[in-house]
């Protein structure tokens, strides 16, 4: 019998629920005010995931340059690395990329 009422119940609070969420009205529009704070809030989301990467990818470059001089003082058969060099001109977003969080 109680486990009746519990399912009654908890049946009633779903009912009751659903009903609430479904009467909510929609959102209104964005003022041009919001859709510049979230294209800045966007862009303020790129800039530091283009930095992320950036970083990941400077310290997979440094454990790798470790892993190859580790093993060449070992005096083990080194395969050529497989990934390219990035260069100097792949450091200079990064700070572009700094520049843009600060904002």
């Amino acid at each position: 019998m109680k486990t009746m009422q519990a399912v009654l119940a908890a049946g009633l609070v779903v009912a009751t629920f659903s009903l609430a969420v479904a009467k909510l009205p929609a959102p209104p529009p964005m003022t041009d005010a919001q859709k510049a704070t979230a294209e800045e809030a966007k862009a303020k989301a790129a800039a530091a995931t283009a930095l992320t990467a950036q970083q990941q990818a400077a310290a997979e470059d440094r454990v790798a340059s470790r892993y190859f001089a580790d093993m060449k003082a070992k005096g083990k058969p080194v395969p050529a690395s497989q990934m390219a060099t990035a260069g100097p001109a792949a450091v200079a977003p990064a700070k572009d990329a700094k520049a843009a969080l600060k904002k």
